[in-house]
């Protein structure tokens, strides 16, 4: 995994920054979403790993696929991908720029995980305090699981705050265990 996402990079980059240039990164970023989901499709992944067709043939399928969202820009680095053999990097592609996009508008998507519902004014001080605290504007998403006895969990990139009373009962059995 860290192999691919280490060939795609560059390929990101390079998409962010014309993308930045042009004042289009939320349209680059949806652009990859599409063809990144794509690329998912059976019959759409092997017609572009058939030796049969031709680099630009199997670029301008996907394109033709996505042809809603595909500008020629697009297009352009679609074809880009097929000459260098790497249209199956584009799910990792779309992921790595998406975290530039997040990055660039100061932005990270933080995933909340509570033993119970959150009421939206527990959600809304959270989120103001995760914030303040990583100096960025937060994308909370939520979930409940019941496991968690109470207290929540808080996962962003590698951070991870456990604030749940099952990870305090681990921490503990563990404690007396050494």
């Amino acid at each position: 995994m860290a192999e691919l996402m280490t060939v795609a990079r560059p390929y990101a980059k390079a998409a962010f920054e014309v993308a930045r240039e042009q004042n289009q990164v939320a349209e680059w970023a949806n652009m990859l979403n599409v063809l990144a989901s794509a690329t998912g499709d059976v019959k759409l992944t092997q017609a572009i790993k058939t030796p049969a067709f031709s680099a630009e043939e199997k670029a301008n399928v996907l394109a033709d696929v996505c042809s809603e969202v595909v500008t020629e820009q697009g297009k352009n680095f679609v074809v880009s991908l097929a000459e260098n053999g790497r249209l199956a990097l584009l799910p990792a592609i779309s992921a790595l720029f998406n975290q530039f996009k997040l990055n660039f508008e100061k932005a990270v998507d933080v995933n909340l995980t509570s033993a119970f519902d959150m009421t939206a004014e527990q959600e809304k001080a959270i989120t103001a305090s995760l914030g303040k605290k990583l100096d960025r504007t937060i994308n909370l998403m939520t979930e409940t699981d019941a496991s968690l006895i109470g207290g929540v969990v808080i996962r962003t990139g590698d951070l991870i705050i456990d604030g749940s009373v099952r990870g305090k009962l681990a921490k503990l059995s563990e404690a007396i265990n050494s």
